[in-house]
């Protein structure tokens, strides 16, 4: 903050005494690269900050992230719904495809909780094994309904570790085949 010895200069952006990056943050959770964001806060803003800075602020919520990716699960949900989004991601330069499989649960009382976000090369069985069973070990015991697409092997992975569960195929998916 620039020195003000009459006290009447009011920023802008950060109010006096205010602490607030969430703008960095919420950018850099959208994949957008540290450059870039140098970019658009000087382009917007006016205003030049380091790629350490935000490097630095971006850190800063790793360690939120993964407590909110390792957090115990419940013991049961009603319904679990799991399904994977392919994007095209930039990484090193060259555009790939990946899968970010997202697996949301209903628990007995109604209430939707996005159990976890995991991101993969392409969607697979052996993958959402891995994710049920790092579910398992969060603390969740029991699902009564699976609602999943109709991905060769993902039955076998979810009787594998949720032998009780009923499967329902996804009627858009269904349709669609």
């Amino acid at each position: 903050m620039p020195r003000d010895r009459t006290g009447e200069f009011e920023p802008e952006i950060v109010k006096k005494c205010q602490m607030s990056v969430a703008g960095i943050e919420a950018l850099y959770a959208k994949g957008v690269s540290v450059k870039d964001i140098q970019d658009h806060l000087e382009q917007l803003y006016g205003i030049e900050v380091s790629p350490t800075l935000i490097s630095n602020i971006t850190n800063r919520i790793t360690p939120l992230i993964k407590e909110w990716q390792s957090r115990t699960l419940q013991k049961v949900y009603a319904v679990v719904f799991m399904d994977a989004t392919h994007y095209k991601v930039k990484e090193e330069g060259r555009i790939v495809n990946k899968a970010a499989y997202m697996v949301i649960g209903i628990d007995p009382d109604g209430y939707k909780d996005v159990l976890g976000i995991w991101i993969g090369e392409h969607e697979t069985a052996k993958f959402w094994l891995q994710v049920l069973s790092k579910m398992r070990n969060r603390g969740l015991e029991d699902i009564f309904i699976c609602s999943v697409d109709n991905l060769v092997g993902v039955s076998e992975a979810i009787e594998a570790c949720y032998p009780e569960a009923k499967i329902q195929k996804c009627i858009v998916h269904q349709i669609r085949n």
